[in-house]
């Protein structure tokens, strides 16, 4: 097969993983903020609350959707694609797909419908077990999946058999394989965050066009308690998870950090320009000796360089290298922002300053490309095996020619380009629209009550709606 072949089959998986990975990311974020509102709804029985979870509810549903197509359109590639990757693999990592599919997705098919049109047609409490069912789905697909992507970059328990392929010793040994927990936690506390800032994003974009709006302020505000929270424990398990690398993928630490020369009392590189043909980091601004105190937590630890191996084992340095600086970039931005949110609440200003408020409008979709940067950073990094250190990618591709991979990546950048581009286009509409309507509802029918004499009293004398009974107009909409 040739280069141009394999480089367009690459090209197209890329498109098409980094299309899919945004909306179960957001899925496995948003579906556990749901369960936390009707969870607080039921708790202290306030309407706004319950109004929240219906509202982001609808972006759930079509997120989720979204998420269902593009993975898909996607597993399609490695039958046509990558033939021989799927043959070689397909005794372990075949039923491990399976196995997504008999729980995660039987979970969530089973009470997504519930979740989404059983409002109102059940009870208040299993409508929250199916909330939270489907929650606890997408976080179980997520460990599947996880589960698939270490062991190819940490392959353990395994064996061949006489046809070449991979066939499992341990299952245990296969899905606890050495890398998965850290990219496990580390995957879905970057879901939490990217819903985090999404939810935060709205809410402000809500408060600069009305302040007082109640609903909006209980968004933005759990968006930041989150953004100053869980933030520092990304930082910490990415760190734990940056040593796990060092250990299992050493050139792919080296190309992140763009050490080329294998050296005790490694720099940290914080930019330059990684130059593959001098085999240099050229213009670099480097503090000393901190990049084996990070790495090794030690001031003289030896980082092996990419020149321990030979070029052809090597992974592409400069994608790697600036992959991995605008994720931890954006991981600081987060931090940042919660930590002046934590400020601004001391000072009772987190709702009313505008400039804090753009700043998280602007910054609301800053987790996806943080998750973006971080898998281009695993996958790239990776390179040039598909099982690390045991099947190249030269070696798991299909017989097919260039111009058929190059026909068909034509066809899904048209395709999803105009699909998604609808469904993020609407999901954008959805988040235009206030979260507030209920309080406005509520407003309108006070006052109709009132005109009609509907309005009882309570044991101290203030106004209260009067049960709505089976003659009035509202009652079927309020139930």
């Amino acid at each position: 097969m040739s280069e141009l072949a394999i480089d367009l089959a690459r090209i197209q998986f890329a498109f098409t993983v980094s299309f899919h990975i945004i909306f179960p990311a957001f899925s496995i974020g948003l579906a556990s903020y749901i369960t936390v509102l009707e969870a607080l709804h039921l708790k202290t029985r306030d309407h706004q609350y319950l109004e929240l979870s219906k509202y982001w509810t609808k972006i759930f549903a079509v997120t989720f959707g979204m998420g269902v197509v593009s993975g898909i359109v996607m597993s399609y590639q490695f039958g046509t694609n990558w033939g021989v990757f799927s043959d070689k693999t397909g005794p372990v990592l075949g039923p491990l797909m399976g196995y997504e599919v008999l729980t995660a997705f039987f979970l969530e098919a089973g009470f997504l419908g519930i979740m989404l049109f059983g409002r109102g047609r059940v009870g208040e409490k299993l409508h929250f077990l199916a909330t939270a069912t489907v929650a606890f789905g997408t976080l179980l697909s997520a460990t599947w999946i996880l589960a698939v992507n270490s062991w190819m970059q940490t392959p353990a328990g395994f064996a061949y058999n006489d046809l070449g392929q991979f066939i499992v010793t341990s299952w245990w040994d296969v899905i606890f394989n050495p890398s998965f927990p850290y990219r496990l936690v580390h995957m879905v506390i970057a879901a939490y965050l990217t819903t985090a800032f999404v939810v935060a994003g709205v809410g402000a974009w809500h408060l600069l066009k009305a302040p007082h709006n109640e609903l909006a302020r209980i968004s933005f505000s759990m968006g930041m308690w989150m953004a100053v929270l869980v933030t520092p424990i990304q930082i910490v398990a990415g760190d734990l998870h940056g040593l796990n690398t060092l250990e299992h993928q050493p050139m792919k630490v080296a190309a992140m950090e763009g050490h080329f020369e294998t050296q005790k009392g490694a720099p940290l590189i914080l930019f330059g320009l990684p130059n593959e043909d001098t085999e240099t980091i050229d213009y670099k601004v480097a503090i000393p000796y901190l990049g084996s105190i990070i790495l090794t937590h030690k001031v003289d630890g030896e980082i092996k360089g990419l020149k321990s191996v030979p070029k052809e084992e090597r992974p592409p340095v400069a994608i790697v290298f600036w992959s991995f600086r605008i994720m931890v970039a954006i991981g600081f931005l987060m931090l940042a922002i919660g930590l002046i949110s934590v400020w601004l609440r001391r000072k009772k200003a987190l709702y009313e300053t505008p400039w804090f408020l753009k700043l998280c409008v602007w910054s609301a979709p800053c987790g996806f490309v943080a998750i973006l940067s971080g898998w281009i950073t695993t996958e790239v990094g990776r390179q040039p095996y598909t099982v690390y250190g045991l099947l190249t990618t030269a070696e798991s591709v299909s017989p097919i020619d260039a111009s058929a991979v190059g026909a068909s990546l034509a066809v899904f950048v048209v395709v999803y380009f105009a699909i998604f581009g609808a469904g993020i286009y609407y999901l954008l509409k959805l988040m235009r629209k206030s979260p507030s309507k209920y309080e406005q509802d509520m407003d309108v029918r006070v006052v109709t009550r009132l005109s009609h004499g509907q309005l009882g009293k309570d044991k101290d004398g203030n106004p209260i709606a009067a049960p709505l009974g089976p003659e009035d107009p509202q009652a079927g909409e309020e139930r």
